[in-house]
């Protein structure tokens, strides 16, 4: 008998998981600045938060993959995530935002890759269906970016950690209602996990998506405080993010029939090319509203497209015996070590150079992780068999 697809509480952990982030990516660096944070500091505290994805996924995802009980391990990472973010609310030092944004980063960051490995679990044989499940995430982001933007304008940025932690409740909440799906255990695998990661086009595949996502760190910590220097309002800011969340969105609709006509090598490579023109857009023309908007949109192919390309090639790279452990590898290399990287890079350089040689450089290494896919990844030779 065939189970029904739980579509709609799928869809709702994935609009409360990027709902949250609408709320921490666009703002929480204006907040720590507004707690007389400096730039490099920031920094630091980003790095450290995304740092503990290069251990954090890893160590979930073993911890799935040989129980198959990918979201008990979910519920349990987010309830821990909600209240380890409530720290925040009790003091302003540096050492006691370090230490909460470890604690709290490392569940957070187990969530996400284990629940895209339980969601194409549950789509089985129907994973072209993904994007539309995940647009409900770029929904649930804009909807609180432009939300949370309306409230800053109107109230004291010092309500921003009480929204956030409201929001991580939510995932919380939907995850208890999220069946669990049974999956297989690695140690019915024909290959270990090494055998597969091994392999130069899995390591290309790697360092590709680590460059594509430390070019993306200035964006994530700076690109509101950048704009705020340019004068934009704290309203505008948040329309500009959520235009970029928007166009992910026509992304998601449009990939299933994309990946009909397109392959993952080419998106993956059309992907990178994008980044390097968006990044070279902000670096130099923010200041042109017109300029500025055509490089939001370009977020459909820097993170969209990319994205949805690195979740079809784990699958097909690691099979189904080693989904969580392929997802988390992706996630502590890409969002984990690229992000900490992006973090640190960005944060030491921007009172140094400014945002213009920052974003300058995020093209660079956006080119470089072009030049890396094009030699190694998505030429159909390192696809794990079952």
């Amino acid at each position: 008998m065939k189970t029904k697809t739980p579509y709609w509480r799928l869809s709702g952990f994935y609009f409360f998981y990027f709902a949250t982030l609408g709320g921490f990516l666009p703002y929480w660096s204006l907040y720590l600045k507004e707690c007389s944070f400096s730039a490099a500091e920031i920094g630091e505290l980003t790095a450290f938060m995304v740092g503990t994805k290069v251990l954090a996924p890893n160590l979930w995802g073993w911890i799935a993959d040989h129980t198959g009980r990918s979201l008990r391990i979910i519920r349990i990472a987010s309830f821990f995530a909600m209240v380890f973010f409530a720290g925040f609310l009790y003091q302003q030092s540096f050492q006691w935002f370090a230490f909460v944004m470890v604690s709290f980063s490392f569940f957070w960051n187990a969530a996400l890759p284990q629940f895209e490995a339980a969601t194409l679990h549950h789509l089985k044989a129907e994973p072209h269906r993904y994007s539309h499940i995940r647009l409900w995430g770029s929904i649930g982001f804009i909807i609180t970016v432009l939300s949370v933007g309306y409230l800053l304008d109107l109230y004291t940025i010092q309500l921003l950690p009480y929204l956030i932690v409201i929001l991580l409740a939510c995932i919380w909440l939907i995850s208890l209602l999220t069946p669990e799906v049974s999956t297989a255990k690695a140690s019915q695998a024909a290959l270990r996990v090494w055998q597969i990661v091994k392999q130069p086009e899995i390591i290309a595949f790697l360092l590709v998506y680590m460059l594509l996502q430390a070019a993306h760190g200035p964006y994530y910590v700076f690109f509101s405080i950048y704009l705020k220097q340019l004068g934009y309002s704290s309203s505008m800011i948040g329309l500009l993010w959520s235009l970029g969340a928007g166009a992910e969105i026509i992304v998601f609709i449009l990939m299933r029939q994309l990946l009909k006509f397109v392959s993952l090598r080419r998106i993956l490579l059309v992907s990178a090319l994008l980044s390097v023109l968006r990044w070279l857009i902000i670096a130099w023309y923010a200041d042109h509203l017109w300029m500025l908007l055509g490089a939001q949109v370009l977020h459909a192919a820097t993170f969209g497209t990319a994205h949805v390309t690195a979740i079809h090639l784990v699958q097909n790279y690691f099979g189904q015996h080693h989904q969580g452990k392929g997802q988390a590898l992706y996630s502590s290399f890409s969002f984990g070590l690229g992000g900490m990287l992006g973090g640190l890079y960005s944060g030491y350089a921007w009172d140094a150079f400014g945002g213009h040689w920052v974003y300058s450089f995020a093209a660079i290494l956006s080119a470089l992780a072009y030049i890396i896919a094009v030699i190694w990844v998505g030429k159909g030779k390192a696809f794990c068999h079952q």
